[in-house]
This record gives structure tokens, C-alpha cells and sequence, in this order.
């Protein structure tokens, strides 16, 4: 049954139409992804839906007594709540009595001899008992429950991840039989995104939901909605099939408009012909040309994509970083411990792991920025490092979107060639007038791809990239993951993009808020399998009862992983082992020649039990050696 269903759908505030006579239909438990570019309106839609926007035009049928939530992208300030009153807010007027009970019961808890407390805890006692006061209780701690909160805490006191759980509660306690999200993964880490998509896969609500984040689309998606140039269409399979199939009819409407395009210049040559030919014109045939003409000046032309060109930089040194011992403590507690490494030139390292877990400190701690309270790190030679920052800490809101991106005139230099700063911009797609206005009218993915600008003038050599994806729509994070497979120097890369990781990196460090940085092979999902295991083993060996907190995801199955890259130490071993096993083996070779003759034994200074315990050990040295080459060449030829 349908849920809801838009018809003649339109919306424009002065510019193209966002939406321009779209229909929609949203039917019961379905779980649809909204897809476009930034700026197409996907956002637009969803504040339709949710009643905040009045469209200019569309009709409307839903089904009696609905009931829409919606779950925003960015996290409110909420000073002063505990997560239980933040949940009830989700039921409107009527959780205000049980907020205040749950409220005063705790200040009485703590100050039993306060006796307006307590003839206050009576009033909102006998309230409940003569409304529905018990029952919206029983709602809140349900969901609380669900979602694995303590209705207690203060909701500022809990990290990112947590709060965007008490934001769902919020949503899901009015029972909603649809729930919108926009981009529902910012702020989680990848176990929570993981959480996330359990949680959605087991609850019977409808979803309609924008997302820059391909693995979470691709397992939680079961039909796409593309928003393109004002149309809305529905595209009833996977994500995969999805894109195949939105690529045919790109390449078949291209087709289309260029036999138009030759049809309408075959005409205009017609009607600009001779008197004669005018005077024994077909007027149905001009009529049939004004037609064209005005379907061709109303045609809405695809967006060009983004052009992402990196400034090149001298080479560095071979040898990027080098990190031995470090240690770094917050408040007494462990963020990073004795942890060592070494960066090579070309190596792109992922860094993911828990909210909080340090990996922002570890970054900084690489670059220099500060200073280990244990051990060193120590930097090669001709470094050029650019920074990409989370937080777009590095745009100044008094200035333009051209000033930001390069406050020193007109002109920009990429790789030896000079170009006006508005053309250049126009690459990143902003447009002329977008580019002399303030960035204050920016949308999130907007300012991604400005700082994208910014830093992309900047010659590097060390590319540091802090969550560069979030806000940016599917297109632009796929052509940025192209861009980073071609730069042929090094990237740190801090992100909780699955996908994102996985196609891009060589190995990854994960941190998990012990203190220890664990290092995988390739992205993300390796790690993410190993969380799990250990998860699930220290669950099942725990014989205290315990609260849940989060779904148990099965361990990936690695067993037919996609071939890897070899990593820039397992490159250096491949080619040092061979040598390494001819010194083996003409050691090997000189003491058993030697302990093969009389005289050996006939020396006092040889030590015939020292040596044969020697021969065993090159023995075992050199079969451990050719095995480790052979298993290298193997990836290596894997991967090619």
C-alpha cells in the first residue's frame, strides 16, 4: 500500500525548477535512496515531505493518519536535557509532564530532605496517573533501550555517534511509518554505521534517505530515486544496477538530442532558403520548426562534472615519516602507545577506527604538529604537505568563494599554466556569480568541494585529507578517489568511508581508544571483520549480564578479498629477499664445506655443536625466506 504519493510536483526559488512537475511514491516498508548532485534539491525534497517547505505546485494523497519523521544532517545544541528528555520530545506536548517527572525524581534522588521536590514528584505523579503519562514512558524507555542509551546522561555529554542514536530515538518513538534521513552516517564511526544499517534492516519503516555513502547504499537501498535537472525517477533495483543502467540512458538521451540538434539545423537552413522557397513554404512545417526551437531553448543540459586537477610538486624524499615508540596521553588516559612506523613515498595510508579514539591526535602527531610525550618522529627531506581539515576551519565566512580560495588576485597557477581564478573555479562547478558571493550561502557539499579548490592550488607532495567526503554528492567522491589513485606521492587519509577507503588506500590504521594503532592490509574491511570477531568473543566469554548496546554484525568473509597493491615495506622486502637468500645460502654453503673436511674436527677453536645448531637455523632461515618472496610475488602478480 502507498504510504504517499506527490503528483505535479514543483518547486523553484527564482532559479531552474528544482522540481518540475516530479511525481512520487513512497510505498510501506521500502527503503529508498534519493540520488542527484549537490544543489539538484535532493535536501529541497526532503524538508517537502517533512512539511517544513511549501511547494509551488503538487497534489498530494497519503495514508490516513501518517505519521513522517525526520532525521537531519547536522546535530542540534541541546543544553541542558538528558537523552530521555530529548526522546520525549519526539511525542510533542504530551512528554512534557513525564520529562519534568523523570527530571525531578533524579534532583529528588539526590536530595531526598527537599520537600518542594517531593510534593512536586506527587503532583506529576498523580498527573500520569490520570493521563497517558505511563505509557509514553513506557515508549521512551522502549526506544532508549533499542538504540542501547541511558536516558540519564546529559545529551552534551555524549560523542557524535551517540548523539545521532538519541536523535533517532527522538524520530522513532513517535512510531513514524516514514522516516527521512539526510546523510545518516556524518558523525559515525564505522562500527556505528554498521549499527545503523542493522538497525534499519530490522525495522519495518519505510526509509527515504540521501546518502554519500556507496556501502551503506548498497546494503541498505532496495530502489533508487534520481533527482536530475528537475525530473524525479524511479529506479526499482540495486545501487550497481542502478548506475549501469542510469549510464545507458545518459548515453541513449545524448543520441537523442544530437539527431534533434541535426533535425533542428536542417531546418533553420530550410526556412532561411530563397523568395521562391518562402513563397511555397509548408506553414505546418514553420510551426513544426517554432516548436523545435522552443523545446531546444528549454532543454536543461546535464551539468558538466567536476574537473579536479592537483598542483604537482618536487618529489620528496624516499623515506616520508618515520615514527618510533610514540606515546601520547589525554587526561590521564591513552590515545596513542608505543607505536612505530614508517611512511614511504607513495604510500596511502587510511586511518579509521572509533569515534574518539585518537586518530585526529595520531595525524597530528605524524605531521609534526604535536609533540609525542613518548618516543619520535621524524620527517624525510622536501616535504610540501597540504591539508585538507574536517571542519572547514580554514574558510573565512567575510570572504567570497574566489578570496578563499585565492585572496592574492584574478590568477592561478596549476602545473606551470596560468588560469583566471573563475575559470578555475568553474572546474570545482561553481559558477561566476556563485564565485563572487559570500560562502555563507554555501551548502555542506558546496564548501567540501571549495576547500577541495583551495587546497589543490597548493603544490604537495604529502596529501593529508581529514573526512573529505562528507557532503560531497556520489560523482565528486568518485572523481576525487580517481584524482588520489593518480597522485603518485603520499597520502594520510582520516575517514569512515568504506568505500571510499578500500578503493583508495594501501593500508590502514585503526585505532579502537586503547592505545593501541592496529595496521591492515588495504581499507577498512579487514579491520572492521577483526573488531567484530573480538567483539563477539569478548561478549561471549563476559558472564555479566550486560545491557545491549549495539547488533552483532556476522565477520565479514575475507577469503576471496579482491587482490591488493603491494605496500611500499613488502615492495622493499620483495626486492632485498633475493639477495638475501644468496647470502643465506652461501653461508650455508662455506660452513658445510668446512665441517665436510677432516681437518675441522682436528681444530681445537671450531665448535662443531655450535655450527650444526647454526646450519639448522640458515636452513630454516632460508626456507622461511624463499617462502615470504614467494607468497610477495604472488601479490604481485595478483595485482597487476
Amino acid at each position: 500500500m502507498a504510504l504517499l504519493t506527490y503528483r505535479n510536483l514543483t518547486v523553484s526559488f527564482g532559479g531552474p525548477k528544482l522540481l518540475d512537475n516530479a511525481s512520487l511514491m513512497i510505498e510501506e516498508k521500502e527503503r529508498l535512496c534519493l540520488v542527484g548532485r549537490n544543489g539538484e534539491g535532493k535536501s529541497t525534497l526532503l524538508r517537502i515531505l517533512d512539511g517544513v517547505v511549501a511547494p509551488d505546485h503538487g497534489e498530494l494523497e497519503t495514508k490516513p493518519g501518517i505519521c513522517i519523521r525526520k532525521l537531519d544532517q547536522e546535530i542540534p545544541t541541546i543544553p541542558g536535557e538528558t537523552v530521555f528528555e530529548v526522546v520525549a520530545a519526539g511525542l510533542g506536548e504530551a512528554s512534557r509532564t513525564i520529562a519534568e517527572y523523570h527530571r525531578v525524581a533524579r534532583d529528588y534522588a539526590l536530595d531526598s530532605s527537599d520537600e518542594e521536590l517531593a510534593d512536586r514528584l506527587d503532583e506529576l505523579q498523580n498527573q500520569l496517573d490520570h493521563s497517558d503519562g505511563w505509557e509514553i514512558d513506557r515508549k521512551v524507555e522502549t526506544v532508549l533501550d533499542r538504540v542501547g542509551l541511558d536516558g540519564d546522561m546529559a545529551f552534551e555529554a555524549l560523542s557524535g555517534g551517540n548523539k545521532r542514536r538519541a536523535l533517532l530515538a527522538r524520530a522513532l518513538v513517535a512510531e513514524p511509518d516514514l522516516l527521512l534521513l539526510d546523510e545518516p552516517t556524518n558523525h559515525l564511526d564505522i562500527p556505528g554505521i554498521r549499527w545503523l544499517e542493522e538497525f534499519f534492516r530490522k525495522t519495518p519503516i519505510a526509509l527515504l534517505f540521501v546518502s554519500h555513502d556507496r556501502s551503506f547504499v548498497r546494503r541498505m537501498a532496495d530502489g533508487i530515486l534520481d533527482l536530475d535537472r528537475g525530473r524525479l525517477s524511479r529506479w526499482d533495483c540495486n545501487y550497481d544496477t542502478y548506475l549501469e543502467r542510469k549510464s545507458e540512458w545518459l548515453a541513449g538521451e545524448a543520441k537523442r538530442n544530437e539527431n534533434f540538434d541535426k533535425k533542428l539545423s536542417e531546418e533553420e537552413v530550410w526556412i532561411r532558403k530563397g523568395i521562391r522557397a518562402r513563397r511555397t513554404r509548408n506553414e505546418g512545417r514553420v510551426r513544426a520548426l517554432q516548436e523545435m526551437r522552443q523545446k531546444r531553448a528549454q532543454r536543461r543540459e546535464q551539468s558538466g562534472a567536476a574537473q579536479l586537477e592537483m598542483n604537482d610538486a618536487q618529489m620528496s624524499g624516499r623515506k616520508v615519516i618515520e615514527a618510533k615508540g610514540i606515546g601520547f596521553d589525554w587526561d590521564g588516559s591513552p590515545l596513542i602507545q608505543d607505536f612505530t612506523t614508517t611512511i614511504w613515498r607513495g604510500d596511502k595510508i587510511g586511518i579509521c577506527g572509533l569515534n574518539g579514539s585518537g586518530k585526529t591526535t595520531l595525524l597530528q602527531l605524524l605531521l609534526g604538529k604535536l609533540t609525542p610525550q613518548e618516543g619520535t618522529v621524524t620527517h624525510g627531506t622536501r616535504l610540501e604537505v597540504a591539508y585538507f581539515d574536517q571542519h572547514r576551519a580554514q574558510l573565512d565566512p567575510n570572504l567570497s568563494v574566489a578570496e578563499n580560495v585565492f585572496p592574492g588576485g584574478d590568477t592561478v597557477t596549476i602545473n606551470g599554466r596560468s588560469r583566471h581564478i573563475l575559470s578555475y573555479l568553474q572546474d570545482f562547478l561553481f559558477t561566476a556569480e556563485t564565485a563572487r558571493a559570500p560562502i555563507r550561502k554555501l551548502s555542506g557539499g558546496e564548501r567540501a568541494r571549495l576547500l577541495l579548490a583551495r587546497l589543490f592550488l597548493q603544490p604537495a607532495n604529502l596529501l593529508v585529507l581529514d573526512e573529505p567526503t562528507n557532503d560531497l554528492d556520489i560523482e565528486t567522491v568518485e572523481l576525487l578517489e580517481e584524482r588520489l589513485l593518480e597522485f603518485d606521492a603520499t597520502l594520510l587519509l582520516v575517514s569512515h568511508d568504506r568505500a571510499f577507503l578500500d578503493n583508495v588506500v594501501t593500508s590502514t590504521l585503526a585505532l579502537e581508544g586503547d592505545g593501541q594503532v592496529r595496521e591492515y592490509a588495504a581499507g577498512a574491511d579487514q579491520w572492521v571483520a577483526d573488531f567484530e570477531r573480538r567483539q563477539a568473543a569478548s561478549a561471549a566469554k563476559s558472564t555479566k549480564p550486560t545491557v545491549k548496546t549495539e547488533a552483532k554484525i556476522p565477520p565479514k568473509d575475507t577469503s576471496k578479498a579482491k587482490p591488493r597493491k603491494l605496500l611500499n615495506k613488502e615492495r622493499e622486502a620483495l626486492k632485498s629477499l633475493p639477495g638475501q637468500i644468496e647470502t643465506l645460502e652461501a653461508e650455508h654453503s662455506e660452513l658445510a664445506a668446512r665441517m665436510s673436511t677432516a681437518d675441522y674436527y682436528q681444530d681445537p677453536k671450531n665448535d662443531p655443536a655450535a655450527d650444526s645448531e647454526r646450519l639448522a637455523k640458515l636452513e630454516e632461515e632460508t626456507l622461511e625466506a624463499y617462502a615470504r618472496w614467494e607468497e610477495l610475488s604472488e601479490l604481485e602478480a595478483g595485482a597487476r
